[in-house]
C-alpha cells in the first residue's frame, strides 16, 4: 500500500487505498456477442436484445425530500445549531441522490463490459438535449456522459471493443426490420410504426437494433481509437442539434433489416 487517504463527505468518513501491483495479462473479450444500447430517460437503457434496464430516477425521487429541506433549512438563523443540522440533512439527502445515481450506472456498465464483445452506443450530444427546457432535468439526472464514461473504462479492462456510432445517424427514426427512414418522429411516439413494412416495435428497442447494427459497420468510430468530431467546414458552420438526426437529404445510408444484416445499402429517398 502507498498511501490512504481519509474524506468526511456528509457526515459519513471514507477510506482511499493507493496501492501497488503487476500489470494483469491483457484481457480477452467476453463470448457474449454484440449489442446496441439505446439510452433514454424512461428507462435507463435498452438493448438490442430486449433488456431494459431500469431508470432510478436518483433526483426524481427524491425532489420533494429535498424542496422540504431546503426551505427548513432557509428559514433558520445563520450560525444557529439548527442552521447546521439543517444543512447537514440537506447534504445527506444530495449524497444520497449521487449515491443512487453512481450504484445504478456503475452496476448497469460494468455487467455490460463483463458480457458482451462488442457495444455499440451513440454519442449523444447531452449539452443540446438538456437545451429542451422541459426534459432537462431528468435528462441531466440520467446522467448519459457519466454512462459513457464509465463504459469507455470498464470496457478497456474486459477487452469489450466499445463502437460509438456518429451522432448523425438516424437511429430512432429508421425502421429496424426493412430500412426506411422517417421525415419525422416526436418524442411522444412510444411505438414505432413503419408504414411500408408495417414493423410495429417499442421506440427504444428499435433505434437498439438500428445501433447494433451499425456499430457492426467497419467505418464505426471506436472509442479507443478515433474521434466523433466534425471537420468544420470551410466557410461554413457546425450543426449542434440534440441528437442529431437528420430530418431529409437525398442521400442516405440505409440499413438492412435485422441482426443479421451485414451490409448497409446506399439508397436515395
Amino acid at each position: 500500500m502507498l498511501r490512504m487517504s481519509v474524506s468526511r463527505r456528509a457526515g459519513r468518513w471514507q477510506a482511499s487505498l493507493t496501492v501497488e501491483r503487476a500489470d494483469d495479462p491483457a484481457p480477452k473479450p467476453p463470448k457474449g456477442g454484440s449489442v446496441g444500447i439505446d439510452l433514454g430517460v424512461k428507462e435507463l437503457a435498452t438493448l438490442s436484445d430486449g433488456t431494459v434496464t431500469r431508470n432510478p430516477h436518483a433526483l426524481k425521487s427524491n425532489l420533494t425530500r429535498l424542496r422540504k429541506a431546503q426551505r427548513s433549512l432557509s428559514r433558520k438563523r445563520r450560525g444557529s445549531n439548527r442552521r447546521r443540522k439543517a444543512r447537514a440533512q440537506v447534504a445527506r439527502l444530495y449524497a444520497r441522490v449521487a449515491n443512487l445515481r453512481s450504484d445504478a450506472l456503475n452496476k448497469t456498465t460494468a455487467m455490460l463490459a463483463r458480457t458482451y464483445a462488442d457495444i455499440g452506443i451513440e454519442d449523444l450530444n447531452v449539452a443540446g438535449m438538456a437545451g429542451n427546457h422541459r426534459l432537462a432535468q431528468s435528462i441531466q439526472d440520467a446522467a448519459f456522459a457519466e454512462f459513457r464514461r464509465l463504459l469507455t473504462y470498464k470496457t478497456a479492462r474486459t477487452g469489450t471493443r466499445l463502437h460509438v456510432i456518429d451522432r448523425w445517424h438516424p437511429s430512432s427514426k429508421t425502421c429496424s426490420n426493412c430500412g426506411t427512414v422517417k421525415t419525422k418522429l416526436s418524442l411522444s411516439e412510444r411505438v414505432y410504426h413503419c408504414d411500408k413494412c408495417g414493423l410495429s416495435i417499442d421506440r427504444d428497442l428499435n433505434a437498439a437494433i438500428n445501433i447494433q447494427v451499425a456499430g457492426s459497420a467497419p467505418e464505426t468510430i471506436n472509442a479507443r481509437g478515433g474521434s466523433g468530431r466534425q471537420t468544420r467546414p470551410k466557410g461554413g458552420t457546425m450543426r449542434h442539434p440534440a441528437k442529431r438526426e437528420p430530418s431529409g437529404g437525398e442521400s442516405r445510408v440505409r440499413l438492412g433489416a435485422g441482426l443479421g444484416n451485414e451490409a448497409m445499402q446506399m439508397t436515395s429517398l
